[in-house]
């Protein structure tokens, strides 16, 4: 068996759910329906489960959110005065697919760091399928076949793959509760071919509208396995702005003075926020999402990020007031580079650069995770946004960590800010998907 490593990630890789899976055990290997003559795959088919919408997902989706702020906090305080961009839900996806893999010495500390200790596999998993199923806007879709077949409608697109190496083969059970719960597929692929790489960034770009056209730059020869999610969103204001009235002006980056386009939205029954140290303001997309934009008094928009929880970004939900004023938001758009998340993870607690933490993924071997990367961009102005993020989980067998009275207003963001992007989750709950923060447009 081969000994792998990951090496070079350069975009963003959408994966279809619901294909076919490499599977131990089985000598039913096929041709996919699919034009990439290199990908192999073993059909699975997926359990018929309860209708998850009605799924408590409660406590998993709170783990997440808790994940998101922690995470989003661990990278401002390294990105300092540079614009961030980041999906901490497309790297808790993955990484909480793996808990049906970690072994015993691991788990509680894998648990922990994601947000959810003290469940079980069996709950997070249920919690995960249902947080999917409303993120996904998959009420309408009465079984997998239609899930398959009818167009994506919603207003977030969420993809989970496990790309394995020929000379690896992945564990039933892994690739059953992976394809059953995460939507997710299992594709056996030959990372030494030229063609695979190609195979694989054009699958990419077709996959987000040509939004990213390169994932990839090669497969060193040591990679077993790579485990990939990926988010895109986009959806309108439900108050669009008002082109007509976008005013360019200045910004106070923290480089110095620049400038920007400001759009407008001013009303008499505003949801706003503020307290002693920042402003804060909702926007609302059509379809049930929304971005909260959090401009904090003292300028220190990774000061502001770093602070954030679960519990203050709670507060701020709950403290919203209607009141007459204006904002004044620039344009922004952000292309993050690929972002290496060793640092990161590790910092919070995960155990998975560890030798043989993950038994459970392929046979015979013990995996670790070699290096985590993720990659997002987001575009603001007048009409709406679009975001999209991928993370990228790369295993090998052994290595070490690599590296009341009317209230009136104005917010004008004219200096660094922040913002999270959420969307409805199951039973009506804020998802975060996106956060990051603005100091130069």
């Amino acid at each position: 068996m081969k000994n792998k490593t990951f090496l070079s990630i350069g975009g963003l890789l959408l994966v279809c759910s619901l294909a076919g899976c490499a599977v131990e055990g089985s000598g039913e290997e096929q041709e996919a329906d699919n034009p990439y003559s290199s990908i192999k795959v073993v059909s699975v088919s997926p359990k018929e489960l309860p209708n998850p919408g009605y799924v408590d997902s409660g406590a998993v989706a709170d783990g997440a959110n808790d994940f998101a702020f922690r995470f989003s906090a661990a990278l401002a305080k390294q990105t300092g005065a540079k614009n961030l961009v980041c999906s901490p839900l497309s790297a808790w996806i993955p990484l909480t697919a793996l808990v049906n893999a970690v072994d015993a010495q691991h788990k509680a500390a894998l648990l922990t760091a994601l947000g959810v200790s003290g469940l079980e596999a069996a709950d997070i998993n249920k919690g995960v399928s249902g947080m999917l199923y409303g993120l996904t806007r998959q009420g309408e879709k009465e079984s997998y076949e239609e899930l398959e077949k009818k167009d994506y409608e919603g207003p977030v697109k969420i993809a989970n793959a496990i790309f394995v190496d020929y000379d690896a083969r992945i564990k039933k059970d892994f690739a059953q509760a992976f394809m059953d719960y995460f939507r997710g597929s299992s594709i056996q692929v030959d990372f030494e071919s030229p063609e695979a790489v190609k195979e694989v960034n054009d699958w990419a770009g077709k996959q987000t509208n040509g939004l990213i056209p390169e994932v990839i730059k090669e497969f060193p020869p040591a990679t077993l396995a790579v485990l990939a999610n990926a988010i895109y969103f986009f959806d309108r204001w439900d108050w669009e702005f008002d082109p007509d009235k976008t005013k360019e002006d200045k910004f106070k980056a923290l480089d110095g003075e620049t400038t920007a386009f400001y759009m407008l939205r001013e009303g008499d029954e505003l949801a706003y926020y503020e307290d002693d140290t920042l402003q804060a303001m909702p926007l609302g997309f059509e379809r049930g999402g929304g971005m909260y934009i959090l401009l904090p008094k003292d300028g220190n928009a990774a000061g502001l990020l770093s602070s954030l929880t679960n519990a203050s970004f709670s507060k701020i939900r709950a403290g919203l007031e209607r009141a007459k004023g204006k904002l004044l938001l620039p344009r922004f758009s952000i292309k993050g580079d690929v972002m290496v998340l060793n640092d990161v993870l590790i910092s919070l607690g995960l155990p998975l650069f560890e030798a043989g933490s993950l038994p459970g993924v392929i046979q015979e071997t013990a995996l670790q995770l070699t290096g985590v990367a993720q990659k997002a961009v987001i575009e603001v102005d007048e009409k709406g946004t679009t975001a999209a993020a991928v993370t990228l989980l790369p295993m090998a067998s052994s290595a070490g960590p690599q590296d009341p009275p009317e209230k009136t207003f104005e917010m004008i963001c004219d200096k660094p800010f922040v913002f999270v992007l959420y969307d409805r989750g199951s039973g009506g709950s804020e998802q975060v998907v996106f956060t990051g923060m603005v100091n130069k447009p």
